[in-house]
């Protein structure tokens, strides 16, 4: 075998194993993989294709819909696509602890799913926050700052400040 013919060679079979890598990931199930991002009202108005799917949902909590239950781990919570009361939500509920930083009219990013009973249950809860960063003061426990997400939505909802 000549050195020329051997190139050829290794570059036809270099170039086959590239187009079959290409094609595996083009046409595999790559689909099945996908994360889609989503607002509150592209959510609501992908009907069938929004049920089951794993979905990223960006939006804003909305003001006075923060329901923690301490007990249970459990929180409920509205992410809508802005501020305004009159802006489209989506009810949350998820059974992790929030952030920290977790609070109404704060952006947040939830990852889960939609089902048809118009619950999105979260597994991944993430606040959008300034890039000050404030380490807890000695001694502070987290039991504290979840007793101050509990009054704080308490006063929210009575109108307190």
């Amino acid at each position: 075998m000549t050195p020329a013919l051997r190139n050829r060679l290794v570059a036809v079979v270099a170039l086959l194993v590239a187009g079959s890598g290409l094609a595996f990931v083009a046409f595999g199930n790559i689909g099945d993989n996908l994360v889609y991002y989503w607002s509150p009202s592209e959510l609501l108005s992908n009907g069938e294709k929004a049920y089951s799917a794993t979905i990223r949902l960006g939006g804003v909590v909305q003001p006075g819909s923060i329901q923690w239950n301490a007990q249970h781990t459990t929180l409920e919570f509205r992410v809508a696509d802005g501020p305004k009361p009159e802006a489209q939500s989506v009810l949350v509920r998820s059974t992790e602890t929030p952030p920290q930083m977790f609070r109404e009219k704060i952006g947040v990013v939830v990852e889960g799913t939609y089902d048809r009973s118009g619950v999105f249950s979260s597994n991944r809860l993430m606040v959008n926050h300034s890039n000050e960063y404030r380490p807890p003061k000695e001694g502070e426990a987290p039991r504290q700052w979840q007793e101050t997400l509990s009054e704080n939505t308490t006063a929210a909802a009575t109108g307190a400040k």
